[in-house]
C-alpha cells in the first residue's frame, strides 16, 4: 500500500480495533497455536512492512526485516505485558531490526540531539503536512521531503501519522521521553511544511 493511501486511511479515521479478538489470538499464540500467530501476522504485517519500507526505502530489505521482526516476536510473545498494545510492540521490534540492519551495513544511524529540543515555530502557510497527504499530486514531493528528515525523527512522525499511535506509545517504541516525542514530531511537521510550502498556499515560498 502506498504511503499516501495508508496515511489517508489514518486521517479519515481507521475502524476500531477488535481488542477482545486480539487478546484471544495472542493468548492462543502463546499457547502454541500456529494458526493464531498466523492471524496476528496477517493483521499486523502490512503495517510493519510499510513502516520498515519507509525507513529503509528498499522493498526487498523491508521484506527481510518484516520476516525477522515476526521471527523475533514469535520467540518473545511471553514478554508482551500489555495485550492491547500488540501493534506498538511489533513496531518497537521492527525499529530495533531496522537499526541493527543499518549498523550491520556500516551505516551511521543519525540520532538527534535532545539538547536542541526547543525550537521557535516559523510563520508558515497552511495546510498542515497531514492536509497535504490528501492530495495525490503531492505524494512524490511528500516522499522526498520525508526522506530528508533525520532517521529517528522520520520514524517518530510515521508512527504518529501513518500508524496513529498516541504519543505515549511512540515514547515506548522509540525509548524517548514523552516531551522529546512531542518536540521531535513538532519539528518534523515544521520541516515538511517548510519544504512543501511552495506547492500550496498560492506558491508562496
Amino acid at each position: 500500500m502506498a504511503l499516501l493511501s495508508a496515511m489517508k486511511m489514518v486521517l479519515a479515521g481507521a475502524p476500531p480495533s477488535d481488542t477482545d479478538g486480539e487478546r484471544s489470538l495472542l493468548r492462543r499464540a502463546r499457547a502454541g497455536d500456529s494458526a493464531a500467530f498466523r492471524r496476528l501476522f496477517e493483521r499486523h504485517a502490512p503495517g510493519v512492512w510499510r513502516f520498515l519500507r519507509d525507513l529503509l526505502r528498499d522493498e526487498e530489505a523491508a521484506d527481510e526485516a518484516t520476516q525477522e521482526t515476526f521471527v523475533r516476536a514469535h520467540g518473545r510473545l511471553g514478554a508482551l505485558r500489555d495485550e492491547e498494545r500488540v501493534g506498538a510492540w511489533l513496531l518497537g521490534i521492527a525499529r530495533r531490526v531496522y537499526l541493527e540492519s543499518r549498523r550491520g551495513r556500516g551505516v551511521q544511524v543519525d540520532v538527534d540531539d535532545e539538547a536542541h529540543a526547543h525550537e521557535v515555530e516559523a510563520v508558515l502557510p497552511t495546510p498542515s503536512p497531514e492536509d497535504l497527504l490528501l492530495d495525490r499530486e503531492l505524494e512524490g514531493l511528500l516522499t522526498q521531503a520525508l526522506g530528508t528528515l533525520r532517521e529517528e525523527r522520520r520514524a517518530a512522525l510515521l508512527l504518529r501519522i501513518d500508524h496513529g499511535l498516541p504519543y505515549e506509545e511512540i515514547a515506548s517504541v522509540m525509548g524517548w521521553s514523552l516531551q522529546k516525542v512531542k518536540n521531535e514530531i513538532h519539528r518534523a511537521r515544521l520541516s515538511l511544511r517548510e519544504q512543501l510550502a511552495a506547492h500550496v498556499g498560492g506558491g508562496r515560498p
